[in-house]
């Protein structure tokens, strides 16, 4: 099978010209790495994120135990779930050092400037991640820290109270909140990272790593 596929597309001359034997530049540190980093942890959050919704009931009826039950019943649950966890801890952290240094370096200047607008909107796509996911177990802390920050909107005049019922799906925080949530989580935002993680990726393919300062 895979001489099948080699023979018709080449792929072992593509790997060795842009992954294998592509030489990094020499000016590159640790700090140069945290993109990277951001990437493998998203994927690790796809893999685990897609294992916990083999269990995982988005209902208020059902949502906390079927948390419980992934944690303390299902085989490597607790494994699986803490992954999801602390990864989208971490996660937040590379992606603000990885900025981080693109800022103080200036490495967003011209003719950069688009790959900064794609990394703007990768950072407010994860940090909708972490709103989004933490109401998802349905606990109390969950349910009231949705309560606080759907409620934030509705401070700015004229348009506040119709974002705040927009995000809510109503008045309260409700069921329709958490599929509305859930829906977002799991389908519009991973939609949103895949395609601007490749215009991202094809724009440093394109126009090179930044070089020293």
């Amino acid at each position: 099978m895979y001489n099948f596929v080699e023979n018709r597309l080449g792929i072992r001359e593509i790997l060795d010209l842009e992954v294998f034997y592509k030489l990094a530049p020499s000016h590159l540190g640790i700090f140069s790495c945290f993109g990277g980093i951001t990437f493998f942890i998203f994927t690790l959050q796809v893999i685990t994120g897609i294992l916990l919704l083999i269990y995982y009931v988005p209902t208020t009826a059902q949502a906390y135990d079927s948390v419980i039950h992934i944690t303390n019943n299902v085989s490597f649950g607790w494994l699986i779930r803490g992954l999801h966890h602390w990864g989208a801890n971490i996660m937040i952290i590379t992606v603000f050092i990885h900025m981080g240094k693109i800022y103080f370096h200036g490495i967003y200047k011209n003719p950069r400037e688009l790959n900064w607008v794609t990394g703007i909107i990768l950072l407010v796509c994860t940090l909708s991640f972490s709103f989004t996911g933490y109401l998802l177990p349905w606990t109390q802390l969950s349910y009231w820290a949705t309560v606080v920050g759907t409620e934030i909107p509705s401070a700015m005049p004229v348009i506040g109270e119709h974002i705040k019922i927009f995000l809510r799906g109503g008045t309260d925080v409700s069921q329709v909140t958490l599929t509305r949530f859930f829906a977002v989580h799991i389908m519009v935002l991973p939609a949103a990272v895949v395609i601007f993680i490749g215009l991202h990726i094809l724009m440093i393919r394109r126009q090179g790593i930044s070089g020293p300062l």
